[in-house]
């Protein structure tokens, strides 16, 4: 009877252990390292950020309201006539220089980020500047996607004067009041804006496959041009659409550069997608999973950062999720929204971690049949969605310099759920997430009742965080639901 009763002890304990939740512990006064990250985003230039398309209103609203840092900019290849400012070759004593589409959208950028440092990268080549076996064409509707528009690796000037020609024009025009084209004739914009930074093509081991011997020539011709018609620019390099080790070496080596050509900062590129055939129910794993994959493949690249250019900063200025081609097609499910979102806030965790000094969220617009996974304004009702109030929780609350304090979440369920907890001075903050397509209750220390709590989940949607107070000894967390604790000052 005695062994009868212990052993039923045994398995009631066991069975107690296996249905506790996650309990999140924070050692407040642990400090494990000061902060320098950033969070932000990228604006890409696309037709639904014209004046007078519906998503324009609400989107320049969202971004002047999030008042972000290091705001990347990029007009792109797939709408020419958005991107390219002289997308015919000068001839007959005539050039075909043309800002009147491009300016509507770049000053609204601007405007809207007026008093925030800003990353500027007209990123498209006009495409004439290239050999190739025929002319290429580009639509006469802006708004008309010309994904062929791209194609060759060689430059028609190897001595890349005019590269460099068409792009100290193209800034002079917004920093200068206007430029002297080709021809000697004089284009006055009257625009004396500032640019702090300017990031040399994007993804060029994609649009026009270049070697890391290639871009790093063009890439030192672009700095000491440019830097002629705005000196205090600072630079960015590379833009990687993948984490390729030989570019990092390369490029990274100063003896591989110009004399006097510094590395102010380098950049590349991640999207943790699902597998075409995948099912949605297999997206939370997959996503996670390949978020992980990268962050390995970040400790590697900051190694070699570290050992070639270590005053060198990195922005990781993409960070998104897709979905499969055929999610695309259809209205993509609800809730992907929030898990896209609790990606972007574990990215954030984790890159912070690494000593990532700006993360940035890709991007602001996105619409069927241009990338509607990544969007963070609702293309159907123009209302910033759960990816955007995510990143504007977190840039509001969390900032360079901030402490990282010890925090840990034991489970007997795997890692569910993450978090991190930071302080500056008296604040006390956890940012927690839910990788999970289910509700889970996290445990909390007793300090944590009466805490103010920010909430994204399936209740907020399209709104703002739901707000409210810990009443008890736990919380719950929604799918993919993300949330910031605050703690009362002085405790």
């Amino acid at each position: 009877m005695k062994k009868f009763t212990v052993a039923a002890l045994l398995l009631i304990s066991a069975h107690a252990c296996m249905a506790q939740g996650p309990a999140l512990t924070v050692k407040w006064t642990n400090s494990l390292m000061v902060s320098q990250s950033t969070p932000t985003l990228q604006v890409v230039g696309n037709p639904m950020l014209r004046r007078g398309a519906s998503m324009h209103d609400g989107s320049f609203d969202a971004l002047k309201d999030l008042g972000a840092d290091y705001v990347r900019y990029v007009p792109w290849f797939p709408y020419p006539k958005l991107a390219v400012a002289e997308l015919d070759a000068p001839e007959s004593g005539k050039t075909s220089w043309d800002f009147s589409l491009i300016d509507p959208m770049t000053i609204d950028f601007l405007e809207a980020t007026k008093g925030h440092s800003v990353i500027m990268n007209f990123s498209t080549i006009p495409q004439w500047m290239f050999k190739t076996s025929y002319k290429v064409p580009y639509p006469k509707d802006p708004n008309e996607l010309g994904w062929s528009y791209g194609g060759g690796s060689e430059f028609r000037d190897k001595t890349l004067k005019e590269l460099t020609g068409y792009y100290t024009r193209l800034i002079s025009w917004y920093t200068k009041g206007g430029f002297t084209d080709e021809m000697g004739k004089y284009h006055r914009s009257g625009y004396h804006y500032q640019i702090p930074y300017w990031e040399v093509l994007n993804e060029p081991d994609l649009e026009h496959n270049f070697t890391p011997q290639a871009y790093t020539k063009i890439y030192d011709a672009m700095v000491s041009a440019i830097h002629k018609v705005s000196p205090k620019t600072k630079f960015v390099g590379m833009a990687l659409a993948f984490e390729k080790p030989g570019w990092f070496e390369y490029f990274l080596n100063p003896a591989n550069h110009k004399s006097g050509i510094k590395l102010d900062m380098i950049s590349y590129h991640c999207y943790a997608n699902a597998n075409n055939n995948q099912k949605f129910d297999a997206y939370e794993y997959t996503l996670f999973d390949k978020a992980d994959n990268f962050l390995n493949a970040v400790s590697y690249i900051e190694n070699i950062r570290k050992r070639l250019s270590p005053n060198t900063k990195t922005d990781i200025d993409e960070l998104g999720t897709f979905v499969s081609d055929a999610m695309r097609e259809l209205p993509i499910t609800p809730v992907y929204w929030n898990l896209s979102a609790s990606v972007y806030s574990y990215f954030f965790i984790e890159l912070t971690k690494a000593h990532i000094d700006v993360i940035g969220e890709s991007q602001l617009v996105g619409f069927p049949t241009q990338y509607p996974d990544v969007s963070m304004i609702n293309y159907q009702n123009n209302k910033p969605n759960a990816r955007f109030w995510v990143l504007k929780m977190i840039k509001d609350n969390i900032k360079a310099g901030d402490k990282l304090v010890e925090t840990s979440i034991a489970a007997n369920n795997g890692d569910d759920i993450a978090g991190q907890g930071f302080t500056n001075g008296n604040s006390k903050k956890v940012l927690i997430l839910n990788k999970r397509n289910k509700t889970v209750q996290l445990k909390v220390p007793p300090e944590f009742k009466g805490a103010k709590i920010s909430t994204i989940d399936e209740r907020s949607g399209d709104d703002a965080p739901v707000q409210s107070v810990i009443s008890g000894d736990a919380i719950e967390l929604k799918p993919f639901g993300v949330c910031l604790v605050t703690l009362n000052y002085g405790r």
